[in-house]
């Protein structure tokens, strides 16, 4: 007999639960299993490719310089390949994690970065072991579809200037690319603008009707050889470092140790989020294929925690390389692994012919794969379906490109939750039901009609409809009993039970006995602890079912003198 995580028997029950958790994060041979190694290597080589410019663009950026951003795609891309949740994520370092980096290198320095890096990688590796992966089923379905929307802009914004082939910078998007096309309409140069425009048209064109080719790596490959033969001049990736650092324990800046629990606590904090928002986005890309989210919280935690030891910035899931690689045909950690050895490989040994390869060209590649991260029919079919849906998915979309992250899924959860609260809200009822005729004679029947109402409350009774409620119980008049039948109530939260108690001592105030029937086990310790039980005349006046109470209705409607110990 085996023992499981939450068995508690004997006094082994404990280790064993743990030591199954840390065993169930660990790889395994399953792992391998939809491995298809043409396809992997493809599609491998193609994101080490792209990766490339843009890890020495996201180590430049966050000021640690374009090794340590290289060094992180090598480094964590191959620790979260393995230990990943995902078989086709690519990590690495990017721009989210890049705009968080900045103000933390520019306060502590390169030292407190990478010490960040090492306490986020903690806190991740915790998550995972804790179960916190599966918060991220909460997250609905608009949601993903405007983030992955938002995404898709800002992956096609971010290659504007490589793609006009001018040099500018700027923090959001939307400013970098209009500065672009500024500084390309007083210069125009059309030789970067064909070849982008001509790289992205044949990826396209090669994934709709040679789907089994590697498109993308084919339009590079073109556009490289027709750059140097036809001599455009195109601006090229450019000089490599050489190799990578040696691994040094990083020294702890004891005097800031309590400073940096915050900055590691947000790094963490996007890391997980980018990390499983891509692996959803990759399920919803590829066939068959279905994450593991607290493995990958553990993976990403791992590759956090030996960057660092390299010098590498900290790292997250990145969806654009991501869509690459599922866009190339991966089907298993293979692929994402030899993006790792490819970059590790051409920093070794071809630096200089992977130098020559056109931004524009990247950038082309990049705005195809941005195209297809929008899928047309699913898009459509949300902003069809509801006006809360089209309204999260259009405002998620925008935040993610006028804001980050973060704040856009954050953004995405306030109003997904004002919805949902205001259709439950809807579904709840509050319904007077007549008494069963075949339970008393025309004259009980009445006599009760007059002076004996019973209410049946539908759905849950909460904060979004408990005033409603209690508007409609204050305007009760000429009765002298009110039955609550609460069988078919599915939830009370605090604001309902308060508003219920306080309804209860209205009634009671004007001389209207209320009982209560039907009052669910999970619901009773709320109505104790707020006080509904309290406001009733007497503390038998709850039943178990309505007939009971409609007789003790009766007794009180009629002025039978009654014992109120035995009612």
């Amino acid at each position: 007999m085996s023992v499981g995580l939450d068995a508690p028997a004997g006094p082994g029950a404990p280790a064993v639960g743990v030591v199954d958790r840390i065993v169930r994060l660990l790889p395994r041979r399953s792992d391998w299993a939809h491995a298809a190694p043409g396809r992997d290597l493809t599609a491998g080589l193609m994101v080490g490719l792209v990766a490339l410019p843009l890890a020495l663009g996201f180590g430049a950026s966050s000021g640690m310089g374009a090794t340590a951003g290289l060094t992180t795609a090598i480094v964590a891309g191959a620790v979260a390949a393995v230990f990943g949740g995902s078989r086709v994520q690519v990590s690495g370092p990017t721009g989210a994690m890049t705009v968080v980096l900045v103000p933390i290198i520019a306060t502590y320095g390169p030292r407190g970065v990478l010490f960040v890096g090492l306490l986020a990688g903690a806190l991740l590796v915790g998550l995972g072991y804790a179960g916190a992966g599966r918060l991220i089923r909460y997250l609905p379905i608009p949601v993903v579809e405007g983030f992955t929307v938002g995404i898709g802009v800002i992956i096609a914004l971010q290659q504007v200037p490589a793609a006009l082939g001018v040099d500018v910078h700027a923090t959001k998007v939307v400013v970098l690319a209009a500065d672009a096309v500024r500084a390309w309409v007083a210069a125009p140069v059309w030789a970067p603008v064909g070849m982008a425009a001509g790289v992205a048209v044949l990826t396209l064109v090669l994934a709709r009707w040679r789907p089994r080719w590697p498109g993308s790596l084919v339009a590079v490959v073109v556009a490289t050889v027709a750059n140097a033969v036809f001599g455009w001049g195109t601006v090229s990736i450019g000089h490599l470092p050489a190799g990578l650092p040696r691994p040094t324990l990083p020294g702890v800046p004891i005097g800031e140790l309590g400073n940096l629990v915050l900055p590691a606590l947000a790094v963490a904090a996007l890391a997980a989020l980018e990390s499983l928002l891509s692996a959803t986005v990759a399920d919803a890309m590829s066939v068959g294929q279905r994450h593991d989210s607290n493995r990958e919280l553990f993976g990403q935690g791992l590759a956090n925690l030996v960057a660092p030891l390299f010098g590498g910035i900290p790292a997250t899931a990145a969806i654009a390389r991501t869509a690459v690689n599922v866009r190339s045909g991966a089907t298993s950690r293979l692929a994402s692994l030899t993006h790792a050895v490819v970059l590790l490989l051409l920093v070794l040994f071809g630096a200089r012919w992977v130098g020559e390869i056109p931004l524009a060209a990247l950038a082309g590649v990049l705005v195809a794969t941005a195209t297809q991260m929008v899928k047309v029919s699913s898009l459509t079919a949300l902003l069809r379906s509801t006006r809360g849906d089209a309204v999260v998915l259009v405002i998620t979309a925008v935040a993610t490109v006028a804001f980050d992250l973060v704040t856009a899924v954050l953004i995405g959860l306030v109003l997904a939750g004002f919805f949902a609260l205001q259709q439950t809200a809807r579904a709840a009822s509050f319904d007077e039901m007549p008494l069963d005729e075949a339970d008393h004679t025309d004259e009980e029947r009445s006599l009760a009609d007059e002076q004996i109402v019973a209410y049946r409350i539908d759905g849950p009774l909460f904060f979004a409809v408990a005033h409603d409620f209690l508007l409609e119980l204050a305007d009760v008049t000429r009765v002298r009993v009110v039955v609550l039948r609460l069988s078919h109530v599915t939830t009370i939260d605090a604001t309902g039970a308060h508003v219920l108690a306080d309804t209860v001592n209205r009634l009671e105030r004007r001389k209207i006995t209320v009982l209560l029937s039907g009052v669910r086990p999970q619901h009773e310790r709320v109505l104790r602890e707020l006080g509904v039980y309290e406001r009733l005349a007497h503390e038998r006046h709850i039943f178990a079912t309505t007939p009971e109470a409609i007789a003790h209705a009766r007794v009180h409607a009629s002025r039978v003198p009654h014992d109120p110990a035995s009612a």
